[in-house]
């Protein structure tokens, strides 16, 4: 009486999204804050930059990451 191998692996791939995103926002939280490059002061710096490029980015390796995954 266990669970059915399609609907298994459908919430295999549900939980795997949910865990890649909230990594990616995990760490974009974390290089922002913590080295303080998500705010500006004045003016954007290089590393600003630097950060909000490598951001986006990581972001739109994810996004056609899932897209390719959710294809089913």
């Amino acid at each position: 009486m266990g669970m059915e191998d399609e609907t298994r692996g459908f919430l295999v791939l549900i939980a795997n999204t949910i865990a890649l995103v909230l990594i990616w926002m995990i760490a974009n939280v974390l290089v922002g804050i913590y080295f303080d490059l998500a705010f500006f002061k004045g003016h954007p710096g290089v590393w600003n930059i630097v950060y909000y490029v490598l951001s986006l980015t990581a972001l739109i390796f994810i996004i056609r990451r899932l897209k390719k995954k959710w294809q089913l």
